[in-house]
């Protein structure tokens, strides 16, 4: 079967990037991966809408704009126009791109705090919150800073320890100041309103394991239900950028609470201008389907939050959230020291051809929230083999012929058996883009032009058209090839929609849909004259693109890490990977690392765990630690037991599917080979600290 039966309509929304900064690589995983999945149930005949938005209110959009001195309108419009022009660019096909500052959200997000106040799930409750006395104005968390009351680190942010890890409540920091102007902040009692999450948990229980999520997204959201769901406080105090709660003067809408609702007011807005029915994909008992493609880091909000305002403001729910993992470039968070925080417009001027990203992202990603890598030197390797080498080798060998010796017309074979083959792989590739297992797809994909390729040698039509006689030969496998070609464009036209659009002129045939499987180019069908499609990257491009966009890090006094750019962005997907790292650290940093020889006492593998295996350590404490170490493609579990190695004592503990991990072993690794763990010399004793 090339097709899935019955038509759907299908409403897709990406998270919206936070108009705070500039599309780098991290972001664009998301957008593509969205993308490709949206253009390939397009090609299956199915009605999609992708809708998305800029994020545009809270805190730090107020901030940012009166230190350039514009209104907060001014810059997320002169935001929004380079999002577009970036993701337009990348071929990222929004049926509509829309701003949260938009009367249809306004609207949306009003009716429904009213619903939901309507059916009981609003509360206000009193509290105390650091107040800035020389800006006038209640602090964020993330604008409050001081020293951790846990592990006494310095210029901590207010709600979590960069050093230790800790959680805490801004009233908790020590020597607390003001990230906006520095000054001391005051408490201050002001009245906030709450969702009663609290409420829906059973609802959220039911509802998170309903297939909805996958099943790793399902079993984090178990560790939230373990502690209990708190209320969700819903409300900022001005001055602040963003829509006024309904008779609550001086109280606006946190973000995370009209940001979602985005997606309904880009949506409302697209029925507006191409008349279709809001209610029919939106009202709760709809037929239509949803979908929202997220990164990991937002979970939380559209796994919990989301469905529960859903559901009592008597909408529909999401059919599924796909949650995808974090973006490293060769295998370390983005960089701007190494010159790897890449934006969009940099690949773009650098590479130019964004299709080699796409290609590269699709043939990484699946269905998991697994973390992916850009490795630059795979990357240029894998483009340069599969796209160059591979796919479109097959037409460049044989399209001459066609048109030099046969004035563009095609002879093909019937029934050729290579030709069968490769529609054969049909309904395997529309299972693996539907369940997102674009990797998968790709391997098929590329097997199959490895066969294509196989038979074009095989056949070597260069040595042919030099034989006499040999023209109905020729022309039956140059026309075969271009039928193998034609199919390997329509599997790959998800992944590559310019460069198929380009070989659809080419062949002269109509634009590929899924349908076109069972077709084939038939006798004295005349293509165009083959022009070359594309170019491999060279490194020096890859190099030019990291020494462009290096810094000099040397004067910076506050460098991000991830989780405060993530933070600052309001946790938007994928900045987590944004980060201005510093070249060296302190003695005092690093004698804060507790480094401890640790013997094996047991390994075992993790079921259900492609990287991890088990280990129970002993550090000459009383009781073992037990530790999850990404080390299972290296090694045995039982050639590890009364092994000693080094591991990191004083890490916080960190709660995982698996179980807790309460240290870190060490391990080196790089492109020739690894993880290798860290064996100290003879004579070391479990226990023993690494000075």
């Amino acid at each position: 079967m090339a097709t899935e039966n019955s038509p759907r309509k299908i409403l897709v929304t990406s998270a919206l990037p936070y108009a705070n900064g500039s599309i780098h690589l991290g972001h664009l995983v998301e957008y593509i991966q969205t993308d490709i999945w949206v253009r390939f149930q397009k090609m299956q005949g199915h009605t999609v809408h992708y809708v998305c938005a800029d994020d545009t209110h809270g805190t730090p959009i107020m901030l940012r704009a009166e230190k350039e001195g514009v209104t907060p309108e001014t810059l997320i419009a002169n935001v929004h126009q380079e999002h577009s022009a970036d993701f337009a660019d990348f071929l990222v096909q929004f049926d509509h791109y829309y701003s949260t500052n938009a009367p249809e959200n306004k609207e949306l997000s009003q009716g429904i705090y009213k619903k939901l106040k309507a059916n009981g799930k609003i509360a206000t409750k009193t509290i105390e919150q650091f107040f800035d006395p020389v800006k006038n104005m209640f602090l964020p968390d993330r604008f409050i800073k001081g020293e951790c009351p846990k592990c006494h680190a310095k210029d901590q942010y207010g709600d979590s320890c960069e050093v230790c890890g800790a959680t805490y409540n801004p009233t908790e920091l020590i020597n607390a100041y003001s990230a906006v102007s520095g000054a001391a902040p005051v408490r201050k009692e002001t009245e906030h309103y709450f969702f009663k999450l609290s409420e829906c948990e059973q609802f959220l229980k039911d509802w998170t394991r309903s297939g909805t999520l996958q099943g790793e997204a399902a079993n984090k959201m178990g560790e939230w239900f373990e502690n209990g769901l708190n209320d969700w406080d819903i409300s900022r105090d001005a001055p602040y950028f963003g829509f006024e709660i309904p008779d609550a003067p001086g109280k606006y809408f946190y973000v995370w609470l009209d940001a979602p609702i985005g997606y309904m007011a880009s949506f409302k807005k697209l029925c507006a201008d191409q008349g279709l029915d809001f209610d029919e994909y939106w009202k709760k008992d709809s037929s239509t389907e949803l979908y929202h493609f997220i990164g990991k880091d937002i979970l939380y909000f559209h796994a919990l939050f989301w469905p529960a305002t859903l559901e009592y403001s008597e909408h529909r729910k999401p059919t599924q959230i796909f949650a995808h993992g974090f973006l490293t470039v060769n295998g370390e968070k983005m960089s701007k020291s190494r010159g790897t925080f890449i934006t969009a417009r940099s690949y773009l001027d650098h590479i130019k051809n964004p299709e080699y990203l796409r290609y590269y992202y699709a043939a990484k990603l699946n269905s998991t929230m697994e973390d992916i890598d850009l490795n630059l030197e795979d990357f240029v390797a894998r483009v340069n083999s599969d796209l160059v080498g591979k796919y479109i080798n097959i037409a460049s060998r044989t399209a001459g012929f066609i048109n030099k010796r046969f004035s563009g017309k095609l002879n093909p074979s019937v029934n050729h058996a290579v030709v069968a083959e490769i529609k054969g792989s049909a309904q395997v590739l529309v299972d693996s883009y539907t369940e997102r297992e674009y990797g998968k797809a790709l391997r098929e994909i590329m097997r199959l032009a490895d066969i294509a390729n196989g038979f074009v040698a095989e056949k070597a039509p260069w040595v042919i058209a030099k034989q006499e006689g040999q023209d109905v030969l020729l022309q039956q496998v140059c026309s075969d090839a271009l039928e193998m070609f034609r199919l390997l464009t329509l599997y790959l036209k998800p992944v590559l929609p310019k460069l198929a659009t380009e070989i659809e002129q080419f062949l002269n045939i109509a634009p590929l849909t899924w349908a076109a499987v069972d077709a084939t180019l038939e006798a004295n069908h005349t293509i165009n004259a083959y022009e070359h499609l594309i170019t491999r990257v060279d490194v020096k491009q890859i190099e030019a693109m990291t020494e462009a966009n290096k810094e000099n890090l040397q004067a910076t006094t506050a460098p991000q890490s991830h989780s405060e750019q993530r933070h600052a962005a309001h946790q938007q997907n994928e900045a987590n990977t944004a980060a201005t790292e510093a070249e060296y650290i302190s003695i005092d940093d690093f004698t804060k690392v507790d480094l401890r020889i640790a013997k094996i006492v047991d390994a075992e593998h993790v079921e259900g765990a492609e990287k991890l295996l088990k280990l129970t350590l002993d550090i000459g404490e009383d009781k073992p630690r037990q530790v999850f170490a990404g080390i299972k493609s290296a090694y045995d579990p039982m050639a590890l037991v009364g092994r000693l190695t080094v591991m990191v004592a004083n890490l916080a503990p960190r709660k995982m599917k698996f179980g807790m991990s309460e240290g870190m072993v060490l391990a080196a690794s790089d492109e020739r080979g690894g993880p290798f763990i860290l064996s100290p010399d003879v004579g070391a004793q479990p226990g023993m600290r690494v000075k």
